[in-house]
């Protein structure tokens, strides 16, 4: 993969390098390899590694651990859109007998459904595959620690399921799916299930000496789902451009943006870490910037996976340590670095080609009750209303083609926006989900809910 030094300045290319130095350094790691994704492409690759000579490029594999799971939600969202299911489906419906098929597929993605974070012992991902080969394996006599929905607990088992329903689906193994649909549209050719040379081998560092022991490397059978891929630095890069634009040939850019909606409720501590889960990506607010991907580890390796989407800045960071530096921080560095330091020209403004007199007609400023709010019609063909000044609801509407938008997000999110007009088509109000808002404050001649009162504004005297 070609990279593209030259694109960043020296001063921010040398504050990335002294990043992951740092990084391998206090982290003790046999070796740790990164990149950062700006504009669609590659712009800098950095390495560090302990043995002399050359070291680690963009084309050497390493494990990902749970980063698998992500390529395994954009299968289950694949089925999806061809609608060969539905996320709100029960897993019973599809594969009967599981034990846990009242989950539904949405709540696997989200991992809501309740499930164990485990397998049964003895710990899958420092064992052989062919301990567990049936999903009874997987899952264990109670399956369910929690009741489905209620609660985001991290679950490898559920992601197995998800595998298993692709598998099911698909008529044909799980990675023969992933090589098929996802990885050879994308040009990941250095993603597989099993190594391929060169790549890098799994160590455990000593907690108190500078001594390594060699990581056993598994074969996780049918946990293969939640965990097994290795891939570079290169190959995720093109990832992550897909899970910020999308790609027809694999899911378009609307269920992309889909995985990247928080959908599981937060326990309190993620709250104040500001971090939650989308359909398969993890979600966190860091340094003011809001970051999804995902983190991943294995016995021997470390993994993480994170993208700025509003500032088009990703970052790759993995490394072959148990333990040691903290890979999906060390990417929000990374990033940060990039964002700070080179900040993102916005595209030239440019006006619309051609506009609608009667959308532009609504265009400008709006009454709910007292508030305040401004109707504007953007060049991406979308309108949105938000509050003149200050905090409020917000949100962006797509056209619907009937003359009606439909939210697209925070509190008016599928709600329907709606212009009526009088009977001698003088424009009266909008209604938004039954508010009501009219170009005065309370305007009399409009439906406003609870009448206006008929005196009229008044002073005190």
């Amino acid at each position: 993969m070609t990279t593209f030094q030259d694109e960043l300045l020296p001063a921010t290319r040398r504050a990335l390098l002294h990043r992951i130095a740092v990084a391998q350094a206090e982290g003790r790691a046999p070796s740790l390899v990164a990149a950062v994704v700006r504009g669609g492409r590659t712009v800098w690759h950095g390495a560090r590694t302990s043995v002399d000579g050359h070291g680690p490029d963009e084309n050497v594999q390493y494990r990902i651990g749970s980063i698998t799971k992500t390529f395994t939600a954009v299968l289950v969202l694949r089925l999806r859109d061809e609608g060969l299911l539905d996320l709100g489906d029960p897993l019973e419906k599809y594969l009967p007998g599981t034990g846990a098929g009242d989950a539904t597929i949405f709540q696997l993605l989200a991992h809501t459904a309740g499930l164990a974070a485990e397998s049964p012992a003895p710990w899958w991902e420092r064992t052989p595959g062919s301990l567990r080969p049936e999903l009874s394996d997987v899952l264990g006599e109670q399956p369910f620690l929690h009741p489905a929905g209620h609660r985001h607990h991290y679950s490898n088992p559920g992601y197995t399921l998800l595998g298993a329903l692709v598998e099911e689906l698909r008529g044909a193994p799980w990675e023969q799916v992933l090589r098929q649909e996802v990885l050879e549209p994308l040009g990941l050719d250095r993603t597989s299930a099993q190594p391929q040379a060169p790549h890098a081998g799994g160590w455990a560092v000593h907690p108190w000496a500078d001594v390594m022991l060699p990581e056993p490397l598994e074969d996780l059978g049918r946990m293969a789902p939640a965990g097994q891929l290795w891939s570079t630095t290169g190959d995720l890069a093109r990832f992550a451009v897909f899970l910020t634009a999308g790609d027809d040939r694999v899911l378009s850019a609307a269920s992309v943006r889909e995985m990247r909606v928080p959908a599981a409720p937060a326990e309190p501590a993620d709250v104040l870490d500001g971090a939650t889960y989308g359909l398969g990506l993890q979600i966190q607010r860091r340094d003011g910037r809001l970051l999804v991907g995902h983190s991943g580890s294995l016995p021997g390796f470390l993994a993480g996976l994170t993208i700025s989407v509003d500032e088009d800045v990703a970052a790759v960071v993995l490394a072959n340590c148990t333990s040691g530096p903290l890979t999906y921080t060390v990417g929000a560095d990374l990033v940060r670095i990039v964002a700070e330091a080179e900040p993102r020209i916005p595209e030239p403004w440019r006006p619309l080609t051609r506009v609608d007199p009667a959308v532009l007609e609504l265009a400008g400023q709006w009454y709910w009750g007292t508030h305040p709010f401004v109707f504007r019609v953007t060049a991406d063909g979308l309108v949105s209303l938000g509050p003149l000044s200050g905090a409020g609801r917000r949100a962006r509407f797509r056209p619907n083609g009937d003359g009606t938008w439909t939210g697209l997000e925070g509190y008016y999110a599928g709600e329907l926006l709606r212009p009526v007009r009088r009977p001698d088509g003088v424009m009266s109000h909008l209604d938004l989900g039954s508010f009501v808002f009219t170009r005065q404050p309370y305007d009399e001649t409009s439906p406003v809910p609870g009448g206006v009162a008929p005196e009229g504004w008044q002073g005190i005297g």
